[in-house]
């Protein structure tokens, strides 16, 4: 062999070597992606795709945890942290809120929802955890149809707490009612109009506005009424702003079932439009605002004129 063949010998030789290395990364390379697609592992190509996919993913689990409503609950805040027994309203302005306590229920609740849709009136319920717990489908039933959604308890118990029941006893029925409903209430309703027992101070340092009622229908009194003497007790002291008690769970409320379709016509009659207690809040707030806007405050040192 000459010297010339010789020379050539390790270049051959390393040129060789080299190909195959680059043959057997490329097979390497090839056989690790087909191997993660068998196993359905798929890498996003850059930090932004990763960024989209947590995005998706964040999105999806929080729709599996919690339905959202777009119904409005919030209430103004000048109200927050406050005891409301009525709409102060202009004398015209005859608007009306229905709201119903110690739901829900598996009966009188769902018959409410179906003459409340027939009418096409938006009322609120105060719910009570424990009521939450055992009937969710109706608690979502509540909210899919728009009605508002505040807290009456867990238990709705009337006795004396301390701060550590009163918080559990609003704070488990706030959480059991935004899992079920998706909705984050701010309007508390203390069981049986209580406001002595350690609920409503709570409520209130809370920022929960604390709605009482200015009217009742009767239908939870040990004596309950008949249908007409129900009916007659809410047409006979309707007012504009009024918040009218009724209930659909805590018993029986046959009755209550009965009278509110003709409670609601005689309403109708004279002329009262349904709201919530939220828009019935802002309302007010509204006309407040107009009214300082057209009568400011006049200091000591301000004329009137200018």
């Amino acid at each position: 062999m000459s010297s010339r063949k010789l020379s050539w010998l390790p270049k051959l030789i390393i040129i060789t070597l080299l190909t195959s290395a680059s043959s057997l990364g490329i097979s390497l390379l090839l056989t690790t992606r087909g191997f993660e697609h068998l196993l359905g592992i798929v890498k996003p190509k850059s930090e932004s795709a990763k960024a989209s996919q947590n995005k998706l993913m964040s999105a999806s689990a929080q729709q599996n945890i919690s339905p959202a409503t777009d119904q409005m609950n919030e209430v103004p805040k000048s109200f927050q942290g406050t005891i409301v027994y009525q709409g102060k309203l202009k004398v015209n302005e005859k608007v009306i809120a229905l709201t119903f306590d110690d739901g829900p229920g598996p009966k009188n609740t769902t018959q409410i929802l179906e003459i409340l849709k027939k009418n096409d009136i938006k009322a609120t319920f105060f719910m009570i955890g424990e009521m939450v717990k055992y009937f969710p489908q109706i608690a979502k039933q509540v909210a899919a149809d728009g009605h508002v959604i505040g807290n009456h308890t867990w238990h709705h118990w009337y006795r004396r707490m301390d701060v550590a029941t009163a918080a559990s006893e609003i704070d488990r029925t706030a959480e059991i009612i935004y899992k079920t409903t998706g909705e984050k209430t701010t309007l508390f309703r203390p069981p049986g109009g209580f406001l002595n027992n350690g609920l409503a101070e709570y409520a209130k340092n809370e920022k929960y506005a604390v709605m009482m009622w200015s009217e009742e229908s009767g239908d939870a009194e040990r004596r309950s009424p008949q249908v007409p003497m129900l009916i007659k007790n809410v047409l006979k002291y309707a007012k504009p702003g009024a918040i009218v008690l009724m209930h659909d769970g805590g018993g029986n409320r046959s009755k209550s079932v009965k009278a509110l379709p003709e409670m609601i016509a005689g309403l109708k009659s004279q002329g009262y439009r349904f709201v919530t207690i939220p828009q019935l809040l802002e309302m007010q707030a509204q006309e407040q605002h107009l009214a300082e806007v057209a009568s400011p405050v006049v200091t000591k040192d301000e004329h009137p004129n200018n």
